[in-house]
């Protein structure tokens, strides 16, 4: 069995990186080169990277490897064993936990209002409404999980996951045969620099439909961002907990 973990990056990592973790470098094809794997190469959608953020290493990866494990994690944000870990997940952890469940998700995020209410706070609502016309009309079936995911106040976030290959597949299949029909009906020539992320914001609140449909055996594992203070982060993963729906 073949495991690796992607490092979706635009910078150089500053740490040490982990047998079986691999930096891929995002928007390779607009931006300055690094010294990592990049996004540019085979068949890829490198240069949409501003509007698809990391996922253009998603694409990537899809169409351009065969591992029996895939994961993504980012160069800031990585899983850890327990909340006092100062190791990242090993690989033979990854591949014991997915013996026993069938896909490794972050903690979900808490949001105090609904998934719906929050993205129409911080973006553009009529998107994710599109994305809910396009799955009633391509994958129906999927019509309940979307209903039932706008309502939570709480979701997997960053894009960050580990499963096995032909399960990723599957996903960025259903998640690109959206997002094509999805570009055919929005311009977003005036949205600022931030909203131009959409794609990237929309996969977040679309996994969590797709996760919810499927069923999957979930092992939730603790992600903390390198690059801010851990006590912080552990007095809010404290907070994730009293709070868990």
């Amino acid at each position: 069995m073949k495991t690796k973990i992607y490092i979706a990056t635009h910078k150089k990592i500053e740490m040490q990186i982990e047998k079986g973790y691999t930096p891929i470098q995002v928007g390779a094809e607009i931006n300055e080169k690094l010294p990592y794997l990049k996004d540019n190469t085979g068949d890829n959608i490198s240069k949409k990277n501003k509007n698809y953020c990391e996922l253009t290493a998603l694409y990537w990866i899809w169409k351009n490897t065969s591992e029996d494990i895939i994961g993504l994690t980012h160069y800031r944000r990585f899983f850890f064993k327990n909340i006092l870990s100062k190791q990242l997940l090993k690989i033979e952890d990854i591949e014991k936990i997915l013996t026993r469940n069938d896909i490794i998700l972050p903690n979900k995020v808490h949001l105090d209002i609904t998934i719906e209410e929050h993205y129409k706070k911080y973006h553009h609502i009529e998107d994710l409404y599109k994305c809910k016309q396009i799955i009633e009309k391509m994958y129906p079936e999927y019509t309940e999980a979307f209903e039932k995911i706008l309502k939570r106040e709480s979701l997997y976030a960053f894009n960050m996951f580990i499963m096995d290959k032909k399960r990723f597949n599957d996903y960025m299949e259903w998640l690109f045969n959206i997002f094509n029909e999805l570009e055919k009906t929005i311009d977003i020539s005036n949205y600022d620099e931030y909203n131009k992320r959409i794609y990237g914001f929309l996969s977040e609140r679309l996994f969590n439909v797709w996760i919810e449909k499927q069923n999957l055996k979930v092992k939730e594992m603790v992600v903390l961002n390198i690059q801010e203070n851990k006590g912080k982060q552990i007095k809010e993963y404290v907070k994730t907990l009293i709070k868990r729906d």
